[in-house]
């Protein structure tokens, strides 16, 4: 279709005053300084003569979106409407917003995915995990198939007791659950729990992966286990997690230092083969927060 076409078979069937009562331009027009786009503004005609293709091609009569999508799909209405003489319908749902009720979307920043490939279990159960108080609720809601005693329960209990994150944790295994499989679900929950316990040395490698996916990397050759083992306080320093050997050692003296989640306190500790995590890791961390991820290939 040219856009000549276009404008003679769609655009002549709405007035520029009907495309303006829409919430979704003006909400843009009172942006200050930024207004609205010819592109932004014809957006809505492209996806009404959307829902007509569907309509004729598919026998499409209901276009289902987020309430953000509220005027267009009610565009399409009215276009099929005009040139078939017939009735469709819309069906719009409440977006799913975050804290700061802006919306989770592809375009958006922190997207979640549900393909694994993309978001693996542990970082989806993570992430729902993370839900911030004000919204988990909505999540539980959304989401999952739990009954309203029970999420009513939960409501109740992050009001009185947050620190728990009780809801956090269901939402989180619920969801997971039902995309992954309870194997998977069950699988992140143990990454997630290992992150700050001696369980961490009883991971697999792609859970110790996932798990400290953000965490600095550094790589040696596996012949630096050799012989009397690599001294931590040497890749306490080597690794930049200390500046120094002689902070390093204090660091290690004082307990500040763990090798796989377990406190090392005597600074003459040499590391060798055994202490591997799924054969060819360690996992350093200084005080409570700082990991650091070594590789011997």
């Amino acid at each position: 279709m040219s856009l000549f076409g276009f404008l003679r078979e769609v655009g002549k069937h709405f007035t520029v005053n009907q495309m303006m009562a829409k919430d979704s331009v003006r909400a843009r027009l009172e942006r200050d300084g930024q207004g609205i786009s010819f592109t932004e503004f014809s957006y809505m005609l492209l996806q009404a003569y959307d829902f007509l293709h569907l309509y004729d091609e598919c026998g499409c009569s209901l276009q289902i979106g987020g309430s953000d999508q509220w005027g267009n799909i009610t565009m399409g209405i009215e276009l099929v409407r005009k040139l078939r003489r017939t009735e469709v319908f819309g069906l719009t749902s409440p977006l799913v917003v975050k804290a700061d009720g802006t919306k989770f979307g592809k375009t958006e920043t922190g997207t979640v995915w549900l393909d694994a490939e993309r978001t693996s279990p542990y970082q989806l159960y993570q992430f729902l995990v993370r839900s911030e108080d004000a919204v988990v609720g909505s999540y539980l809601r959304y989401f999952t198939f739990l009954t309203h005693e029970e999420i009513l329960e939960l409501d109740g209990v992050t009001a009185e007791h947050p620190e728990r994150r009780e809801a956090q944790r269901r939402l989180a295994r619920e969801v997971c659950t039902l995309v992954h499989g309870a194997e998977e679900m069950a699988r992140a929950e143990r990454a997630a729990g290992a992150l700050f316990s001696e369980e961490l040395a009883d991971l697999d490698e792609r859970s110790l992966l996932e798990v400290l996916a953000d965490a600095p990397s550094t790589e040696l050759p596996r012949s630096r286990l050799d012989g009397g083992g690599l001294p931590l306080v040497d890749l306490l320093a080597e690794t930049g997690m200390d500046p120094s050997k002689g902070r390093a050692r204090t660091t290690v003296e004082q307990g500040g230092a763990y090798v796989n989640n377990r406190r090392e306190t005597d600074a003459g500790r040499a590391l060798g083969p055994d202490d591997l995590v799924a054969g060819r890791y360690l996992v350093l961390r200084k005080g409570k927060k700082t990991y650091h991820l070594v590789t011997f290939a």
